[in-house]
């Protein structure tokens, strides 16, 4: 288990990360003038599901978010903000179009840091649960990024939070199984699909509001990186994934005529807290590590909120630093869905920077969503 310089060579055949890029609406919410802007916007005066609200902005420990809505899509879409109307083809139509430009954007700069043409990727994975057409999301950035026609393309709709990490045990595989191949994996999402008035019929509502961002997120993935071309981050050692029997009501999403209508039950963490260590176990044995190895490793977790970090770093007992860039990526960005796995993957090559001793050499890739599912990566840090 030496974490020397000479041991972190990426093993041939193995996926790789090569590269990861982001992208965002241009506009940033601050989470302190969130309450009034959203009370405001959809014309309710509720003094106590304010308080709710103000409370919530606080526990969620978010402090920054990009979304797509803005006062100008409010103008367009006035029904946007009321109650019980059919606005789901309004909707379909503002989403369709910005994870699109969310997606290609984050695609590019993914690709500019990779550093080979577009024209060398051979397949999409395209995960979103913001969207709704035929072609799909897939279809039109592959035409916006001008990639070839022989493409092939993956899409994983609906996945929610775990569809990021869903789409990376995807492009692994495909990886390994076509040697040569470079896949381009592109996530992108947009609270517009499920933006609802505040109700005193559905106060879950407002945990949405104070928790999701919008965004997107990209990554290269290839086995047998060529050198002093391609400088591999991380490979992907072994991916595995579980479903918790008989919760699937727990995350209930529903398409609707009024768009996406989401609940949350409250056993979410707890659940999650039930099942992590035994899935943490399975996938750690794969590099012979034990429980007693918990802090001996990474951990990038999905932060799906506050609750599900704090109670995973207490059942495991993890050292409070485990988790900085899981909490960095939710104070900044909020929990934006599939594409916050990017966004705390690039926090973890920060510090790796920063910090002399750098990361530990292998960690956990986890996520969970609707399912209750959980997926794990086993990881190998190749920054040295």
């Amino acid at each position: 288990m030496g974490s020397d310089k000479t041991s972190r060579i990426a093993n041939p055949g193995k996926a790789t990360i090569l590269a990861l890029g982001k992208a965002f609406p241009h506009q940033l919410v601050m989470q302190e003038l969130l309450v009034d802007g959203y009370f405001k916007n959809t014309n309710c005066d509720d003094p106590e599901l304010k308080l709710k609200l103000t409370r919530l902005c606080k526990t969620t420990t978010v402090k920054t978010r990009y979304v797509v809505m803005s006062e100008e899509i409010l103008k367009k879409y006035p029904e946007l903000a009321a109650e019980g109307l059919p606005t789901v083809k309004q909707r379909l139509d503002i989403c369709n179009s910005a994870v699109t430009e969310m997606a290609i954007e984050a695609s590019q700069s993914c690709i500019k840091k990779w550093g080979r043409p577009a024209s060398d990727i051979t397949h999409l994975v395209y995960v979103s649960s913001s969207e709704v057409r035929l072609p799909g999301g897939d279809l039109y950035l592959a035409k916006g990024l001008g990639l070839r026609s022989e493409t092939n393309r993956t899409m994983i709709y609906f996945a929610g939070c775990s569809g990021g990490v869903a789409g990376l045990r995807v492009a692994k595989d495909i990886a390994e199984n076509n040697p040569g191949s470079r896949v381009l994996l592109a996530t992108s999402e947009t609270t517009i699909i499920g933006f609802k008035p505040p109700s005193t019929q559905r106060p879950y509502d407002l945990v949405g509001v104070a928790l999701f961002g919008d965004g997107a997120g990209a990554m290269i993935i290839g086995s047998t990186p060529i050198p002093n071309l391609e400088r591999p981050l991380f490979e992907l050692h072994t991916a595995i994934q579980h479903f918790v029997p008989n919760t699937e009501k727990i995350i209930d999403g529903r398409l609707t005529e009024e768009g996406i209508s989401f609940k949350l039950e409250r056993e979410l963490p707890q659940i999650i807290e039930d099942n992590i260590e035994g899935f943490c176990d399975k996938l750690m044995g794969f590099a012979n590590y034990t429980e007693k190895d918990y802090n001996k490793i990474f951990w990038a977790v999905h932060p799906g909120g506050p609750a599900i970090l704090n109670r995973l770093e207490k059942k495991l007992e993890l050292l409070p630093e485990k988790l900085n860039a899981s909490r960095r990526a939710l104070a900044d960005y909020g929990n934006a869905s599939s594409n916050t796995i990017v966004y705390v993957l690039e926090y973890m090559l920060e510090e790796a920077k920063r910090e002399e001793s750098g990361i530990n050499e292998w960690g956990l890739i986890l996520a969970f969503g609707p399912g209750i599912t959980l997926e794990g990566i086993l990881t190998r840090n190749l920054n040295v």
